[in-house]
């Protein structure tokens, strides 16, 4: 059997130089660079589903009635406050006064209740339209007001509100937003050279506080040693995630830079498409998941300990459970579930691949653990656009892996059409009673049941999540440490 030690090696990890070249950092005051691992596809958050979209846009770009805050807590933006009746199903906000679109176009009721319909028109591509479908009615009595209606009482609704799915565009300029994007934030699209670098320059007519960057350039870098090479040298003053974890040591020596590694709400996961045999048998998800060495996935992956788990839900949220035991490392355990599928001499299938490196570093790794129990895996790396055409529209996959970065996401897994593919009525009628259980206490207790449920039935390869490597020049401040959402706020940061 190959040894820990070979499983690791064969994850592709590279050596970094420990020489840090001497080259002074230059400091431009109000400007940044910041290194991203992956291109947007587009430059609207209400289009898509690649977190790569509201890392650069939301916020910055874009903004909502509601917006999240670095640790998570939910905070007043173009709704500058709110008031839920005592039925539980009527909201009514008060908007933001003096708030314009970057082309002048003033903020109103009328761009909110625009923003939610076309959120679920029947040509809606928004990736999170049951955020929207509780809506019973919306009403304008004035510009500056709206109030909200809801079919039933739903206890994540103004969370939600706070995604990049939900932010307020204008009706004139919304078909444009996927290469010319227009919103009310505090920065505005300048430019964007495909393949290399999109820029932002400030929105002097934002309504809330002046930021201190006049303009932000966020540079795309798939390849890590690309990314560290560019950190030493000074070429980018920060990296939302960096992909290299191998350097962090040397990176954490050099005084001239900051690392912190954080929590996201990533939980990464070997996807299964419960649909297509042979996945769509219990036993054979089942073997799989005993076949998974999570430890030794992690480490091949990052060389150092991050937080596993058993099924889809963050360890920061105060309803999770560890389930990581339900289905321990037991490769006999594995074949002998395969042999009863009928599959004793297990069987070939595709493990399709995205960019980012913790995806392709675990695939190798997760190939040959499946390959020790007769589960032959080809991996066939994909781009991007690719993969969200191929496997999370089309479903054209047997396996992959991917990190699910959206807070308390869980309900997913109670959508027939989603790319899991799994459909089971006794986890969709227990999502339906979460959104309306309105107590904290009780819902936390129905999130509990439906995690053991999802981990028992193996929907997926619960593998760890994903962590947050963010290196910057020691100079700048204001760069999020977690990430409870996969945004960078141009606005927090300046230069000291």
């Amino acid at each position: 059997m190959t040894t820990r030690r070979e499983l690791l090696a064969g994850a592709g990890l590279a050596a970094v130089a420990t020489q840090m070249p001497a080259i002074a950092f230059a400091q431009v005051k109000d400007s940044v660079t910041i290194g991203m691992t992956l291109e947007p596809p587009t430059l609207d958050p209400t289009s898509g589903a690649a977190q790569a979209i509201r890392e650069v846009t939301l916020q910055n770009i874009f903004e909502g009635l509601v917006r999240m805050d670095r640790t998570g807590k939910i905070q007043p933006c173009l709704a500058e406050s709110w008031e839920i009746a005592p039925d539980n199903v009527t909201y009514r906000f008060t908007l933001r006064s003096g708030a314009t679109f970057h082309d002048g176009t003033p903020f109103t009721s009328a761009e909110v209740k625009f923003s939610f319909e076309r959120a679920v028109a029947p040509d809606s591509t928004n990736a999170q339209r049951q955020l929207f479908t509780p809506i019973a009615e919306i009403a304008t009595p004035d510009p500056a007001t709206v109030v909200i209606k809801l079919k039933q009482p739903t206890a994540s609704f103004l969370y939600g509100l706070s995604w990049g799915d939900a932010v307020i565009v204008a009706p004139a300029t919304a078909a444009n937003n996927k290469t010319a994007p227009i919103g009310t934030g505090p920065f505005k699209f300048a430019r964007w050279n495909r393949g290399d670098r999109l820029e932002l320059t400030r929105f002097d007519g934002y309504w809330g506080q002046k930021p201190s960057l006049a303009k932000a350039t966020f540079r795309f870098m798939s390849d890590p040693q690309a990314q560290v090479a560019a950190l030493r040298a000074g070429d980018v003053d920060a990296n939302t995630n960096l992909s290299a974890p191998e350097a962090v040591p040397q990176l954490q020596a050099d005084p001239r830079l900051k690392v912190t590694i954080g929590k996201t709400e990533g939980e990464t996961v070997l996807a299964t498409n419960n649909a297509k045999p042979p996945f769509d048998n219990p036993r054979v998800r089942q073997a799989i998941a005993h076949a998974l060495d999570r430890k030794t996935i992690a480490l091949g992956v990052y060389g150092f300990d991050v937080t596993l788990i058993g099924s889809h839900f963050s360890p920061l949220h105060p309803a999770y459970i560890d389930l990581t035991g339900t289905y321990p490392y037991d490769p006999e355990k594995a074949k002998a579930l395969l042999k009863e599928a009928g599959f004793p001499n297990g069987f070939s299938c595709t493990l399709k691949l995205p960019p980012p490196s913790y995806a392709r570093r675990a695939g190798e790794i997760v190939a040959a653990l499946l390959g020790q129990v007769g589960i032959n895996v080809s991996i066939e790396p994909l781009e991007f656009p690719q993969w969200l055409e191929r496997v999370f529209r089309n479903k054209d996959y047997d396996l992959s892996i991917i990190a699910h970065t959206e807070p308390l996401d869980i309900d997913i897994y109670a959508r027939d059409d989603y790319y899991f593919q799994y459909r089971n009525p006794a986890f969709k009628a227990l999502i339906a009673r979460i959104a309306g259980t309105l107590d904290e206490g009780e819902r936390n207790e129905l999130y509990k049941q439906a995690q053991r449920m999802l981990a028992e039935d193996a929907v997926n390869g619960f593998l760890f999540i994903l962590p947050k490597i963010t290196v910057a020049k020691a100079e700048l401040e204001g760069m999020w440490t977690d990430w409870p959402l996969p945004v960078t706020p141009l606005a927090e940061l300046r230069w000291r």
